[in-house]
């Protein structure tokens, strides 16, 4: 059983950064796909950022050019790093891990593991 303990959410002013942090147990997490997704209020989850075994990212377009996602196999962790926060970043942001070899795009995954998400609120 794998636990994804989500850090680094609060409120920013439209403009600020933050860095989310996602905390993985188990032995095996350089194998892990991982993905981060967000949940604004009525909205559905929608993946926003994802990282390979051999760290090739990929980004939803909304946040190309100011999100920036990596991994440190040593500390079992995924980062989010968030800049140009925009009000409409609010939302709950999740992390999530993929332990299987499926080549299907971010989206499209099965992921086995979530974490319990932190919240993030822009102001404007």
């Amino acid at each position: 059983q794998v636990q994804l303990i989500e850090s680094g959410g609060g409120l920013v002013q439209a403009g600020g950064s933050l860095r989310l942090s996602c905390a993985a147990s188990g032995r095996t997490f350089s194998s892990y796909f991982m993905g981060w997704f967000r949940q604004a209020p009525g909205k559905e989850r929608v993946i926003v950022a994802a990282i390979s075994r051999s760290s090739i990212s990929t980004y939803a377009d909304s946040v190309k050019g100011r999100f920036t996602i990596s991994r440190d196999n040593a500390k079992n962790t995924v980062y989010l790093q968030m800049n140009n926060l925009k009000p409409e970043d609010t939302a709950v942001y999740f992390c999530a891990a993929d332990p299987s070899r499926s080549l299907q795009a971010p989206a499209m995954r099965r992921y086995d593991y979530w974490g319990q998400g932190t919240q993030v609120t822009v102001s404007s």
